[in-house]
């Protein structure tokens, strides 16, 4: 079920008024909210639920062993237990079909073939999120931070249909004591909600999808038929696309969950203004990168180490992060890039420390330079991200070089126009955007139906026939 549909629109009217009839019977709503996300997720495929209540019951079981264990060789042994379950259906359902062709290719050039199942389980929507917030939990109670959970509030908090599809990734800490107590409806900021989510539209439906269309898949389908100034754009274009595409997703699910009187953690903060690939990963995706940062980074050792220890440890992390998106060498060669371009920038603060030299001035000149060649160099990732194969993404690299004296229709004013105002609005003070929402809460509440009844004409009128699947859903 699609977020920008009229089924959604239905459930969610139905949600909405039975969530907050029993928002006071506390066991009775989180039935209600139980039952309409698995209804939700079943709306994709019902067999699925299956997997969604495995996880559920190996975090549960996993927590209230390390809960319940006296020694800590009991408590590591139920959290390894709990690791190798969850992990292994994420390894199964989405990983092992890479892992067994690039075996069997490997193994026929050493003239040996078919020794390993060439078996393509179809990928789970949403089982990497639900699978990180088992995770989390999961190691939060064994680091002592969080308590274990009644099983109908683990279930309610892995599944609850706001964030299951695509995130945020919440954590227990954050969201499980909002299940277990009565929501505040006086206390709902109704016109923040309606702005997140119809800005969340239009993200989706108007920016995303006309950029897409509107160059984005021409020229990464076939990027021999395209200029090198129309490849550019296009890398250009994704990054915006990708862009409106999951903050947009972010802004509608926080949006549908605070209309519930339930509050989501902050998932993006203006990515392509960052001066740095560590700055960029602060705003990006924030719930995992904190998640990454959180429960793989500081384990492995984070920066306690050696130099050598501490660039082993962010490749890891970033190689991961890469595959945790997709079982193919592109999302590899995606968080690669990303890896070592954090190891050159750490070495570069740690060379400068060691010489003595103080930080360059922090002038607007030097600050525009930083979040130019970064948005670059995000973009050069993006490339490989997109790209159907890493046959692909060189193709696009090699056109960047051959393809100048070509003509380059796809380039319009309305697309460049696009591209420019979306990254530029990034640069809005977050202070305005506060104070334009509080204005608007201000508003008239018939002025305020009229103005956001006007802004969905103004998206179904711009949009396409039909939604796209948002990006991350097959994540």
């Amino acid at each position: 079920m699609l977020f920008p549909t009229i089924d959604f629109a239905l459930f969610f009217g139905v949600v909405y008024v039975g969530a907050w009839l029993l928002n006071t019977r506390v066991v009775a709503w989180k039935l209600f909210v139980l039952a309409a996300s698995y209804f939700f997720y079943a709306y994709w495929d019902w067999r699925f639920c299956f997997l969604l209540l495995a996880s559920t019951l190996i975090a549960h079981i996993g927590a209230t062993g390390i809960s319940l264990s006296a020694s800590v060789a009991a408590r590591k042994g139920w959290l390894v237990a709990s690791l190798v379950g969850l992990l292994g259906l994420l390894g199964y359902f989405k990983y092992y079909g890479f892992f067994a062709v690039n075996v069997d290719n490997a193994l026929r050039h050493l003239g040996m073939s078919n020794l390993v199942p060439l078996l393509t389980p179809t990928l789970p929507i949403a089982i990497s999120f639900f699978t990180f917030m088992a995770i989390s939990y999961v190691m939060d109670v064994y680091r002592g931070t969080l308590d274990v959970a009644t099983p109908i509030d683990l279930a309610v908090y892995l599944s609850f249909f706001p964030h299951l599809v695509a995130g945020p990734i919440v954590r227990g800490g954050e969201l499980l004591p909002q299940i277990r107590r009565p929501r505040n409806q006086d206390a709902v900021d109704l016109p923040r909600a309606a702005v997140l989510i119809m800005s969340g539209l239009f993200m989706k439906v108007v920016i995303s999808s006309y950029v897409s269309t509107a160059i984005v898949n021409p020229v990464f389908g076939a990027p021999g038929a395209h200029s090198a100034p129309e490849v550019l754009f296009a890398i250009w274009g994704y990054a915006v696309q990708i862009y409106c595409d999951f903050a947009g997703y972010t802004n509608i699910a926080i949006g549908v969950a605070l209309l519930l009187g339930v509050k989501f953690p902050v998932n993006f903060d203006a990515p392509y203004t960052a001066t740095s690939l560590q700055d960029f990963w602060r705003r990006w995706h924030i719930t995992l990168s904190r998640w990454l940062r959180d429960y793989l980074y500081i384990p492995l050792g984070g920066n306690q180490g050696t130099e050598a220890q501490t660039a082993r440890n962010i490749m890891i992390t970033m190689v991961l992060g890469g595959l945790w998106h997709g079982a193919d060498w592109t999302f590899l060669a995606w968080g690669a890039l990303h890896g070592v371009g954090q190891v050159v920038g750490h070495q570069r603060r740690l060379s400068r420390v060691r010489r003595g030299l103080p930080e360059p001035p922090n002038t607007p000149a030097r600050r525009a330079s930083q979040r130019f060649w970064t948005f670059q160099y995000v973009c050069l990732g993006w490339l490989f991200f997109n790209a159907s194969s890493m046959s692909n993404a060189f193709d696009m690299i090699g056109r960047l070089f051959t393809g100048w004296e070509t003509a380059s229709p796809l380039i319009t004013p309305l697309l460049l126009a696009t591209i420019v105002l979306t990254i530029a609005a990034q640069y809005v003070p977050s202070t305005f955007v506060d104070a334009a929402v509080a204005w608007f809460g201000r508003v008239a509440a018939p002025l305020q139906v009229v103005f956001l009844g006007l802004l969905l004409l103004v998206t179904t009128t711009l949009g396409p026939t039909g939604i796209a699947p948002f990006i991350y859903y097959r994540f």
